[in-house]
């Protein structure tokens, strides 16, 4: 066993990937990438005190994708042992020679690789050395906060505590080669409060790179628990047409949709309902998106794309305006454009926060509806027609009236994005992405 938990060193899995490389090649591919990965982890659910669930996981990989002039060929394995390696590039050799040749296919232009001596240190590396009764006394800790709140607080679905950590390396024939660790940890709690037909469920959760950077399990618990009390009484409401709040932790949703249709394969296959909009306002004067791949503990940081080529940070929309799409080397070359550095998705996305946070875009909102959970998945990336399940709460005057329930809301995402008010200063962490509350001018509710 080799330093921090895992089976292979760094080394191992660079020498893996040379070994494929280099056999590719004999065997006759023109081009060849690999990318070599392990992991493993651990989670522990507890549910009124009670342990319910001790997982581990471990798991290693293999993917090779060869060229043979532009025919390309993919195959994997979870072996590592050099017999089943040599028949993995067989098998994507023999899958190449049978396709057929795809002009865009091909690695990334050998000028836009990163180079290891200029890849920054993001400090993504955080291990956990908790043992397992450490974390079951962690989920416990935040099952009790949610507990103490209130004695409205009748259940639980559970707490958790999840620890991750994994590291890869990629290579590729043009030279590129290189990987890192990472890891990612967890406290999550979800309970019940009330009873019978009145019952409402809800649940609160950090996610970080860093353990020590982790909300307490104290303030997980009662932030879940303050949540459930809160829908107590949620009633439905009469169909309307208002102002609609999207709770930071959704309002990164949003943002998700604009990445899906600005992203090279559904430009390319015209899927999307913001084909041609570079230049152009997709978003109200009030929203700038920015790029930073070399945040440091960020979950979406990295030196290089999928593609091996270097990320860099860029300013993909200011004031509204559209200036650059989510490109990978193959969605480029189909849309006659060069890589953005995003095979693989995008790198760290943050929103300009506004000057108010959750509260104070109540006020401002004044008479509307504060969602806080999305159900089911109505977007239409053609159209940009969006319809989903919703639960959340009734605004009047500035101040929240009661919890709603059995809602759906509607709309078009291009007439949603050209119609935000205000970006909240609320944001919390939710993966690559980094938003606050968002607040659109007008939606319709559809209730009773």
């Amino acid at each position: 066993m080799s330093d921090q938990g895992f089976s292979f060193s760094q080394a191992h899995l660079r020498e893996i990937a040379t070994d494929i490389l280099r056999y590719a090649r004999k065997r006759g591919a023109s081009a060849c990438e690999t990318d070599v990965s392990e992991g493993f982890g651990q989670s522990v659910g507890v549910r009124k005190g009670e342990v319910e669930t001790i997982e581990y996981n471990r798991d290693k990989g293999v993917g090779v994708t060869v060229y043979v002039g532009q025919q390309c060929g993919y195959a994997s394995t979870s072996d590592f042992s050099k017999k089943a390696l040599k028949a993995t590039v067989e098998a994507a050799l023999s899958i190449a020679r049978f396709t057929a040749p795809d002009p865009c296919a091909g690695l990334a232009d050998a000028a836009l690789m990163a180079r290891e001596k200029d890849m920054p240190d993001l400090d993504l590396f955080h291990p956990w050395t908790i043992d397992v009764n450490e974390a079951i006394a962690l989920a416990q800790r935040c099952e009790d906060a949610a507990f103490a709140v209130d004695a409205k607080i009748t259940n639980s679905e559970g707490a958790n505590t999840s620890i991750q950590q994994s590291h890869f390396v990629s290579a590729n024939s043009h030279g590129f080669i290189g990987g890192y660790a990472t890891t990612r940890h967890g406290l999550s709690c979800s309970v019940i409060a009330g009873e019978g037909d009145g019952m409402q469920r809800e649940y609160w959760y950090d996610s970080r790179r860093d353990p020590a950077d982790l909300a307490s399990p104290e303030d997980i618990g009662r932030l879940a628990g303050e949540r459930a009390l809160a829908r107590l009484g949620a009633k439905k409401i009469r169909t309307c047409e208002v102002p609609v709040i999207f709770e930071a932790p959704l309002a990164v949703a949003l943002i998700g949709n604009f990445v899906q249709a600005v992203s090279g394969g559904s430009l390319y296959r015209k899927s999307s309902f913001l084909l041609d909009s570079l230049g152009q306002p997709v978003f109200s004067p009030v929203v700038s998106i920015a790029e930073r791949p070399h945040q440091k503990k960020a979950f979406g940081a990295s030196p290089f794309d999928s593609d091996g080529v270097a990320t860099r940070e860029r300013e993909v929309v200011t004031d509204g305006v559209l200036n650059g799409y989510f490109l990978s080397t193959y969605s480029a070359r189909k849309l006659g454009l060069q890589t953005t550095g995003n095979a693989g998705g995008s790198h760290n996305l943050i929103v300009k926060p506004g000057d108010k946070d959750l509260a104070g875009l109540v006020r401002q909102m004044e008479r509307g509806l504060l969602v806080t959970e999305l159900l089911g998945h109505g977007v239409n990336y053609v159209t940009g027609d969006y319809s989903r399940g919703a639960a959340g709460f009734w605004v009047e005057k500035g101040k929240i009236k009661h919890a709603v329930e059995e809602i759906t809301i509607a709309g078009n995402l291009r007439d949603m994005f050209r119609n935000i008010v205000a970006v909240g200063n609320d944001a919390l962490p939710r993966g690559a992405k980094l938003c606050g509350s968002v607040l659109i001018e007008r939606m319709k509710v559809a209730g009773r």
